[in-house]
């Protein structure tokens, strides 16, 4: 026990430098019997694996040279090109594309800014669906939440290109967008994910300043006001998961926040799509107590990720997120269920930690074919069970 209380001291002092990965978000979260994804400076390698040895401690090197992966996961050469749905696109792209991608698509795309960043960047939100003279029902979508989950707005920038190219010719699809319209965030956290590309791959917060704090960045996805900031979320500034100093203290946040409050009577679901873990979680998150929807919700759940495996034999796990994962409060898909949007899903996308968010551009087009099957089969379910 005291060895294992040494390694996990020095898991703490060693994530002073570096960040670790999906399972869990901070030291604080580390239990026995679970899987601990970390990031290790070179000259703390020798004392890692002594460590390791002493406590008994089985690990598995999954990424040898971090920096290397890194440099590999960047866009091969400087030359202008057309957007391409099977890379990673910086923020500028995204929004020359989103607006194109609108102004090109009139009847079935419509672009609007729902509030600016804490850097002042505009949060750009699309509507896909056919325009309509009267209000239809509506899924809310949002990507990037986290800064460094880059294959996370690569979908929903898949998403929109998919509903645009597939309907009229796609019978699901053109029944959805004559029937629903689907809101869609390409990137939620721009400022962190500009943050990932010029400065830390890995940050993962926000870039707001914390009063009487060094520290930069709030989680975005513990500032929603459900449990905030009771389990699963850390109230100093330096955490990875940071609740922020009140509920909704993140401009970015609020900006969501209240487009939702603002549209409740039509957003009838809310799917927020994070990496990594391969995993479809539902409320809830901050409390152990299951949902009313439970039973419902689960086998939506499950049938999704069946459609997911379907395609390329991606293993998925389906349950509400405090006994899937861990507890964390202050997510916004909490929050949106406690709203009233009954059909609130996260994403945990590929992989399981081989890669983790440094997911090479090659599995871009395969993780989004599959969870476009999955985010389908639930809007279907919506579809057929308006409330």
């Amino acid at each position: 026990n005291m060895k294992l209380l040494l390694f996990f001291g020095f898991v703490a002092v060693a994530l002073a430098e570096v960040t670790q990965t999906q399972i869990p978000d901070s030291e604080d979260l580390v239990t026995i019997d679970i899987n601990v994804d970390i990031h290790v400076p070179a000259r703390y390698l020798d004392m890692m694996y002594t460590t390791l040895e002493q406590g008994g401690i089985v690990y598995e090197i999954l990424i040898d040279d971090f920096q290397s992966a890194v440099d590999g996961q960047a866009d091969s050469g400087a030359s202008p090109r057309a957007h391409s749905y099977t890379k990673y696109n910086t923020w500028s792209e995204i929004e020359a594309w989103a607006n194109t991608i609108a102004s090109s698509n009139p009847s079935l795309v419509s672009s609007q800014v729902i509030g600016n960043t804490y850097e002042g960047r505009s949060m750009i939100l699309l509507k896909v669906g056919k325009s309509s003279t009267s209000p239809k029902p509506a899924i809310f979508m949002d990507c990037g939440i986290h800064a460094r989950e880059w294959i996370s707005p690569a979908f929903c920038q898949w998403f929109v290109n998919e509903a645009v190219t597939t309907y009229g010719s796609d019978s699901a699809m053109t029944t959805l967008l004559n029937s629903m319209d689907v809101y869609v965030l390409p990137v939620f956290n721009i400022d962190g994910y500009v943050y990932t590309h010029t400065s830390d791959r890995m940050w993962r917060k926000t870039r707001s300043r914390n009063s009487g704090s060094s520290c930069i960045g709030t989680d975005p996805n513990r500032n929603f006001d459900a449990g905030w900031c009771t389990i699963g979320a850390s109230s100093n500034p330096c955490s990875e998961t940071f609740c922020g100093s009140t509920a909704e203290s993140e401009i970015e946040s609020k900006n969501v926040a209240n487009f939702i409050r603002d549209n409740k009577s039509t957003i009838k679901a809310y799917l927020t799509v994070h990496s990594y873990s391969q995993l479809l979680l539902f409320p809830y998150s901050y409390t152990f107590d299951l949902a009313a929807d439970h039973s419902e919700l689960l086998t939506v759940a499950k049938g999704a990720s069946a459609a997911l495996t379907s395609l390329h034999g991606t293993r998925y796990t389906s349950g509400p997120g405090a006994a899937t994962i861990y507890p964390a409060a202050g997510g916004s898909d909490d929050w949106a269920y406690d709203l009233g949007i009954k059909y609130s899903y996260t994403f945990e996308l590929r992989d399981t930690g081989y890669y983790g968010f440094l997911l090479p551009e090659s599995q871009i087009q395969p993780t989004c074919e599959e969870t476009m099957l999955a985010v389908n089969y639930i809007a279907a379910h919506v579809l057929k069970n308006l409330y």
